[in-house]
C-alpha cells in the first residue's frame, strides 16, 4: 500500500514540474512574439540623385542580321521524287532544276498525243486538198481541224505537267535545309528544302518612339559586330514601321551588302549606330532604377526615410542610362538597388 502511495506521489510531482516548465516556455515564446511584432523593418537600399547630364544623341541599338531573301523549295506537282540533286550547303541559282518528280507515265502520254497530232495533221492536209477539188465537205474539214487543235492543247498540257515535275530553285543562294530524299512521295506544295540568299543582309532592329520619328528611310548607319572587332560596315535604312508594338517600339530594317572578305551569317548579333553626334543636357537616371522595365516604367524615391512610388515617362537610352521626360525633378533621391523588397511606405536606410 505504501509503495502505491509513493508511486502516485512521484507521478504527481513529475507532472507538476512538467507543467511549470511548459508554462515558463510559453511565457518566453510570448515575450519573443511581443518583441518581434513591435520590431521595425528597415530595408537597406542604394540611391542616386536624378540629375541632368549630356546625352549622346548618336543612337546605338542592337539588332540581328537576317537573310536578304529566304524561300521554301516546294513541289508544284504530286508524285515520287526521282532525283534530289542538292545537299545541305549547296549553292543554287534561281530557276535551276534541283529535284525531279518521276515523269515516265507523262512521257508515254506525250508520245501518244504527239502521234495522234501527227495523224490528224496529215488528215487535215489531205482533207484540205480534197475540199479544193470539192471531193469532201467543209464540215469534215472543220471537224478534223477541231480534233487537231484539241490534240495540240493536250500536248501542251502534258508538257506543262512535265515541266511542273521539275522542282526549281525559287531564288539564288545556299541550301540550309533538306527535308526529303529521292524515292519519297510528294504532294503539290510539299516542302523539299529551304534556300537563303545572304549576298546582302537585312539588319532588323527595334527603336523607341522618340527615335522612330527621327530615323528616315534612306538614312545611313554604321554596323559593327563582335565577330570582327574594329571593323565598321555601312548600311542604309530601307524600312521604318508606321506601327509600334505594345511597348512603343518600332521595327527598323537596314540593307547591308555582305562583304566577301568579312562575311556575316544570318542570325548574327550586331550593333547599329544611327550616327548623330549632338549632345544635349537632359534629366536621366540609371536604367536599373526601373522596377518593371520600360513596359511599366516607375521608380521608388526616398522621401522622409520611406520608399514612395513614382510613375515616369522614359525617353531615349544612352548606355546604362535613360532619359526621364516626366515624373521626376532634378535632385530627387532615386532607389537603384534593393527595390525587390519594397512597397510604398516601407522604411528604408541608404546603405553606404
Amino acid at each position: 500500500m505504501k509503495k502505491n502511495i509513493w508511486i502516485i506521489a512521484t507521478v504527481l510531482v513529475v507532472g507538476a514540474l512538467i507543467a511549470v516548465k511548459l508554462a515558463g516556455n510559453k511565457k518566453i515564446i510570448n515575450e519573443r512574439k511581443k518583441v518581434t511584432s513591435g520590431e521595425r523593418v528597415v530595408v537597406p537600399v542604394n540611391t542616386i540623385k536624378a540629375q541632368k547630364d549630356t546625352l549622346n544623341d548618336g543612337l546605338m541599338k542592337t539588332g540581328t542580321a537576317l537573310p536578304w531573301q529566304e524561300a521554301a523549295i516546294a513541289a508544284t506537282a504530286s508524285g515520287t521524287l526521282q532525283t534530289v540533286s542538292f545537299v545541305l550547303g549547296s549553292e543554287v541559282h534561281k530557276g535551276s532544276v534541283i529535284a525531279q518528280i518521276d515523269n515516265r507515265l507523262l512521257q508515254l502520254r506525250l508520245e501518244a498525243a504527239q502521234l495522234q497530232w501527227q495523224k490528224l495533221q496529215k488528215d487535215y492536209e489531205r482533207y484540205t486538198t480534197l475540199l479544193k477539188g470539192e471531193a469532201t465537205t467543209e464540215v469534215n474539214v472543220r471537224d478534223i481541224k477541231f480534233n487537231l487543235d484539241n490534240a495540240e492543247n493536250q500536248i501542251n498540257q502534258i508538257k506543262k505537267q512535265i515541266a511542273d515535275n521539275q522542282i526549281k530553285a525559287p531564288i539564288s543562294g545556299q541550301i540550309v535545309e533538306k527535308k526529303l530524299e529521292a524515292g519519297e512521295y510528294v504532294n503539290m506544295g510539299s516542302v523539299v528544302g529551304r534556300v537563303v540568299d545572304v549576298s546582302k543582309l537585312k539588319i532588323d532592329v527595334k527603336v523607341g518612339e522618340q527615335d522612330a520619328y527621327k530615323i528616315k528611310k534612306g538614312q545611313k548607319a554604321t554596323i559593327t559586330t563582335d565577330i570582327y572587332p574594329g571593323t565598321s560596315m555601312n548600311a542604309t535604312i530601307i524600312f521604318v514601321s508606321q506601327e509600334g508594338d505594345a511597348a512603343h517600339n518600332y521595327q527598323v530594317q537596314l540593307e547591308l551588302p555582305n562583304q566577301t572578305n568579312k562575311p556575316l551569317k544570318a542570325g548574327t548579333f550586331v550593333y547599329v549606330n544611327f550616327g548623330t553626334n549632338s549632345v544635349t543636357p537632359v534629366l536621366q537616371i540609371p536604367r536599373s532604377a526601373l522596377v518593371e522595365g520600360m513596359k511599366n516604367p516607375y521608380v521608388y524615391l526616398v522621401e522622409n526615410g520611406k520608399a514612395t512610388v513614382r510613375k515616369i515617362v522614359p525617353g531615349r537610352e544612352s548606355g546604362s542610362n535613360i532619359e526621364v521626360l516626366e515624373g521626376l525633378t532634378e535632385g530627387e533621391e532615386v532607389i537603384v538597388n534593393g527595390q525587390v523588397n519594397l512597397t510604398s511606405g516601407t522604411e528604408v536606410r541608404i546603405a553606404q
